[in-house]
């Protein structure tokens, strides 16, 4: 019986191929004459990458002629006409996602000349587009991106210095987008990936190696990196708890699994490693990952995500509501709405979420209280016009879109929910400040625009605060369905198992994700062999390949974990 150990913050999946560190042993292969390609997003360092290969080949006494791709960018003006929406032209914070090519950014691509003497080497986003003999990929986690916008330091894709400071509406709405769908076609070209996390020393895989640890994690189960980031709102249960960003602020929301920004470790735990997106696993094997069903209706996309709302020790999340499904698609280009789940890992006594509408809920009132917190900064009574229920600790709510809903002080959420995650409709939002000092953005007329009038009354309790069904059971252990609607795609079930206990599965041609909600753990065993130790509040997406899987309860006292499917 394997140790129970504590939550693992940084999993790493061991891997065959091996895992270079550096230019110098990077560059071993290129030769005077050719034309490397170095694509990637804008985020990357680029003078830092570029000098490294530079300087690695001049080691070897090899000069490097260089092209930068973002000297290549059509004018600003250009770009901005191409990714606006009339539908959403004057929004501050809302764009729909975007559909055009990386290649409608530019005018004119360069057309490198290979010379006898020289290495030429074009880089930066589109650097793919041209012709090239080799193909590298930089890639930097999209945190880093967010992170230098949100700092005021970054710019947006084709932005030139001088226009302003780049926003979060282009990054989110367009250039993730547009640099997603670029990358998703290289990952089976690719002669070199290069984890640009520390530009002066990178990890890199070369392409044979980065797909066959791909292939590899298509038929086993795997986890993705977690990470924390800081709100207004705020808890420290995860710091607490998990040991998780103990030097931050707070560890408001935590992101398990998030298919557009998460990303896998690979390499050895001690040793180097890279981490590569969980969407370039899911566009290179598609029907291993989600199954041939799930793959036909949702095409690449991951439509799953698990993820933390810490307001231990915070405050009172906004209350908000999510798009409804035809305004979604009209409005914001998503094929499907941001459906969500509440599951409470902590919440007890006192302790409250609040969710639909009160069944005398006037809401014409309701959206003159909420238009003057925004423009008067009068607080709103939000309990006249929403209800409130109380936060039982393994308690599951379903919050379809136009549902209004938030998490109170001192909860904490696991959110399973669609993937969607950029959509949170805020009808209010305490008259809270950021960090700096600003109010955050409340969006009142999406929020009413979506806002269910059908989610209320004793309705909400009834559809939406469910009590546990017994699905199939065995010794020692029982699966139940806790959380399932006509409108949502997914569902939520519960397994309980006494100590050791062991209890049988099978994907049966669809992936499920799960995530240990009490106890110390549990083993998870394939039928091809592979055993996966899951902690404490860590999340395992197990691939529709996987087929047959066995569960075994670790530790000496009973074990709950939450497991969501596509139905």
């Amino acid at each position: 019986m394997p140790a129970v150990r504590d939550y693992e913050a940084e999993p790493c999946h061991s891997i065959t191929g091996e895992v270079g560190v550096g230019y110098r042993e990077a560059v071993a292969r290129l030769t005077p004459g050719l034309v490397l390609a170095v694509d990637g997003p804008l985020a990357v360092d680029w003078e830092a990458v570029t000098a490294g290969i530079r300087d690695a080949l001049a080691a070897r006494d090899i000069t490097a002629k260089q092209i930068d791709m973002r000297e290549h960018s059509a004018p600003w003006q250009d770009i901005l006409a191409l990714t606006a929406s009339a539908v959403l032209e004057d929004d501050p914070d809302f764009a729909p996602l975007s559909r055009a090519g990386l290649a409608d950014f530019f005018t004119q691509l360069p057309e490198p000349q290979a010379a006898g003497d020289t290495v030429t080497v074009v880089f930066g986003p589109g650097a793919a587009l041209v012709s090239y003999d080799l193909l590298w990929y930089a890639d930097l986690p999209k945190r880093y991106a967010e992170a230098r916008i949100t700092g005021g330091r970054g710019y947006n894709l084709g932005q030139p210095a001088g226009t302003g400071a780049g926003t979060t509406r282009r990054l989110f709405y367009i250039d993730w987008p547009v640099l997603d769908r670029h990358r998703d076609t290289l990952v089976t070209d690719v002669d070199l990936w290069l984890d640009a996390q520390e530009p002066e020393t990178p990890a890199w895989l070369d392409g044979p190696a980065l797909r066959e640890a791909l292939a590899d994690l298509a038929g086993r189960p795997f986890r993705t990196r977690p990470t924390f980031n800081t709100t207004s709102w705020g808890g420290h249960w995860a710091q607490e708890q998990l040991g998780f960003n103990r030097e931050a602020a707070n560890t408001a929301l935590g992101y398990e699994l998030i298919a557009p920004e998460s990303g896998i470790l690979v390499g050895t735990p001690d040793g180097p490693r890279v981490e590569v997106p969980l969407q370039a696993l899911v566009a290179l094997h598609p029907e291993e990952i989600l199954g041939e069903g799930v793959h036909a209706t949702f095409g690449t996309s991951f439509p799953i995500r698990f993820d933390y709302l810490d307001t231990a020790g915070g405050g009172n999340l906004s209350v908000h509501c999510h798009p409804q499904s035809d305004y979604m698609r009209r409005v914001f280009g998503w094929p499907y709405t941001q459906h969500e789940t509440y599951y409470m890992m902590l919440g007890g006594p006192g302790r409250e979420v609040f969710l639909g509408l009160r069944q005398d809920a006037d809401l014409a009132a309701f959206r003159r209280e909420a238009d003057r917190a925004v423009h008067d900064d009068v607080p709103l009574g939000i309990e006249r016009y929403v209800q409130t229920f109380p936060a039982d600790p393994h308690q599951l709510f379903l919050i379809p879109g136009g549902t209004p809903h938030g998490s109170g002080e001192g909860n904490v959420v696991l959110e399973i929910s669609a993937t969607p995650y950029l959509y949170s409709l805020r009808f209010y939002d305490w008259l809270r400040k950021d960090g700096e000092g600003k109010r955050r953005p409340v969006h009142v007329g999406h929020a009413f625009e979506n806002l269910d009038p059908d989610r209320s009354g004793e309705a909400v309790a009834r559809e939406l605060v469910q009590k546990p069904r017994t699905l199939r059971s065995g010794d020692g252990w029982r699966e139940d369905v806790i959380g399932r609607l006509p409108e949502m795609f997914f569902e939520v079930r519960r397994l309980e198992l006494a100590p050791d206990t062991v209890a049988d599965d099978d994907t049966d041609h669809r992936f499920h994700v799960i995530n240990v909600v009490e106890g110390d753990g549990i083993l998870l065993e394939t039928s091809g062999g592979h055993r996966c130790l899951l902690a404490y509040a860590e999340t395992l997406t197990v691939p529709a390949s996987v087929g047959a899987y066995r569960v075994r309860a670790l530790g000496a006292g009973p074990v709950r974990y939450v497991k969501a499917l596509v139905r």
